[in-house]
C-alpha cells in the first residue's frame, strides 16, 4: 500500500443557502440549536435522524432575514438538499445547489471563506489541525448516523437547545439528557502508526476525525475513559468547555 492510498483525502466543503418566508420556521423544526438566536457566526449544529443520531452535522448562520447559510461536508451535500426538498415540501423557502466554500483558519478560529486564496492545501491542513484540536468536528457521508450529538459534545459547543422545542430526533436526545448520559464520548487523542479513516474503528474505539501529525496523527475519537486508558493513544486536552461531563449538570 502506498502512503498516498494510507492518507485519507483532504475534506471538502460546500454551501446551501436556504432563504424565503419560512425558512426560520422549518429549520427551527429540523436543527439541534435555536435557530432564532443565530447570528453571523458560524454555529455548529445537527439535523438528527428519528433514533437521535446525527444525520448532518453543519455549520450555520443568519446571514440576513430569512436567509441562512449551511455549510457542510462536500460528500453529504446532495442528500442534505433531498432532505430539505422531502421535509419542506410544504414550507415557503428555497434551498440553492451546493457551492463550494473552503475550510481555513481565521483570528486562530476554524471557519470557512468563499475566497479562491484560501483554497489551498495549506489552509486546509490548518483548519484540520485547529478543528481537531478544538473539538469542531466533521461529520462526512461514511460517519452520517453513526453519533448521539451529547457523545460529539455539541451541547457543550452552544449546539443544543433542550428548550426549544421539536426537532427531528428530539425525543430521543432529550431523553438521553434528562435520564442518561452517553457512556463513549469525544476525546482528543494522538497515536502512531496510519493515519485511520472517519468512522474507522480503533479495537472499540470511533474515529470521527483524523489527520497526519509528527509521525502518526492527531484524531477526534468516541470511546469510553476506561478504553482509551487500555489504549496505546495519548489523550490531550481539549478547550475547557469540551473537558466537562458530558451528563446534564445535577
Amino acid at each position: 500500500m502506498t502512503q498516498a492510498s494510507q492518507t485519507p483525502a483532504l475534506p471538502q466543503f460546500a454551501q446551501l443557502t436556504i432563504q424565503g418566508e419560512d425558512a426560520e420556521k422549518f429549520l427551527q423544526g429540523q436543527l439541534t440549536c435555536d435557530v432564532t438566536k443565530l447570528g453571523l457566526s458560524y454555529q455548529a449544529a445537527a439535523i438528527g435522524n428519528l433514533k437521535g443520531r446525527i444525520e448532518f452535522g453543519i455549520w450555520i448562520k443568519k446571514q440576513a432575514e430569512k436567509h441562512f447559510d449551511v455549510v457542510i461536508s462536500a460528500d453529504c451535500a446532495d442528500a442534505l438538499k433531498a432532505h430539505l426538498n422531502k421535509y419542506g415540501a410544504f414550507s415557503k423557502f428555497d434551498t440553492s445547489a451546493p457551492t463550494a466554500i473552503y475550510p481555513c483558519v481565521l483570528a486562530d478560529e476554524p471557519t470557512f471563506s468563499h475566497k479562491d486564496d484560501h483554497n489551498t492545501f495549506e489552509d486546509t491542513q490548518a483548519w484540520m489541525e485547529c478543528s481537531i484540536a478544538t473539538g469542531n468536528y466533521w461529520i462526512v457521508a461514511a460517519t452520517q448516523s453513526e453519533f448521539q450529538p451529547q457523545e460529539l459534545r455539541l451541547h457543550q459547543r452552544g449546539g443544543m437547545d433542550y428548550d426549544k422545542g421539536c426537532y427531528l430526533g428530539q425525543e430521543v436526545i432529550a431523553r438521553i439528557y434528562f435520564k442518561s448520559a452517553p457512556k463513549a464520548f469525544l476525546h482528543y487523542v494522538q497515536g502512531s502508526g496510519e493515519v485511520p479513516a472517519a468512522g474507522d474503528k480503533l479495537d472499540k474505539i470511533q474515529v470521527v476525525n483524523a489527520m497526519e501529525k509528527e509521525n502518526g496523527f492527531i484524531a477526534l475519537v468516541v470511546a469510553r475513559p476506561e478504553q482509551l486508558a487500555e489504549s496505546a493513544l495519548t489523550i490531550l486536552d481539549l478547550p475547557a468547555a469540551l473537558q466537562i461531563d458530558v451528563a446534564r449538570p445535577k
